[in-house]
């Protein structure tokens, strides 16, 4: 398996952000992770990413542990330098242009210098950002730092790409594009593994969805499979809102998403 979680729980002081969560995600899989705000969502991500240690449970990616003993001794360098992360808000370092930014990141991973260039060319070809791509990014609007920051998880072409919210501050074309690199992606074998609130995004292009809220995965399956456990032919905002409304708790807002 590409990400592998098994009753993985993390708590922040009495809150619960994430509870026994057990998930598989397979090679040349998009995954789509569904849920409301403060479910438990973006706890996952950071987790699985290695940036937050579960209190309880196991993380693997590409078979490498990234917590526990094993990823202390070196497995979770072998799992990140297997994977890319985009957060919810992009980052980027305000004094470098893109050019600069991506040229950084394609020798953190080791990249031979002709390799990153033409490998940066084909990206902004992609992503249309050419104009820009030599202007200091403290000048970018949010969605050319969002294409500057995607074109940096695509430059290593990592096995499995965990992304957090990837088409805010995009406009309609830009959609389209990452949707392609994305089912490019899985298509070449790799693995995407998506939260998003878009669910029109994740009901065209995902091949299975899960739904948290809570902390609890409360659903899992393809499009289909959901909407076979609903008894009813519907759209996924509908099945959603079905599974997700009897379950609201006014607290849910203060747990950490």
């Amino acid at each position: 398996m590409s990400i592998t979680l098994q009753s993985v729980t993390k708590r922040f002081g009495a809150n619960v952000a994430v509870d026994r969560l057990s998930l598989e995600v397979r090679p040349g899989e998009l995954f789509a992770f569904l849920g409301p705000n403060g479910a438990g969502k973006t706890t996952t991500i950071k987790m699985i990413v290695g940036l937050l240690r579960p209190n309880e449970g196991h993380i693997s990616v590409c078979g490498h542990a990234v917590s526990g003993d094993q990823a202390e001794q070196g497995d979770g360098l072998a799992a990140k330098s297997r994977m890319a992360y985009v957060p919810d808000q992009p980052f980027v370092y305000d004094k470098l242009t893109g050019r600069e930014f991506l040229q950084f990141v394609g020798r953190m991973y080791r990249l031979p210098r002709a390799v990153i260039e033409d490998r940066i060319d084909g990206l902004t070809r992609r992503l249309s950002m050419a104009s820009l791509l030599d202007e200091y990014t403290e000048s970018y609007s949010h969605g050319m730092k969002q294409r500057v920051v995607l074109a940096s998880a695509f430059l290593h072409k990592p096995e499995v790409l965990v992304i957090d919210e990837p088409m805010v501050g995009l406009d309609p074309r830009t959609v389209r594009t990452v949707k392609d690199l994305f089912i490019d992606h899985v298509r070449g074998g790799g693995t995407v593994f998506m939260s998003t609130h878009t669910l029109e995004v994740a009901e065209a292009v995902a091949d299975r969805i899960g739904i948290i809220h809570q902390g609890s995965l409360i659903a899992v399956g393809t499009l289909d499979e959901l909407r076979a456990e609903q008894s009813h032919d519907t759209p996924l905002e509908s099945i959603f809102l079905e599974l997700t409304a009897d379950r609201d708790d006014p607290q849910a807002e203060t747990v950490p998403a």
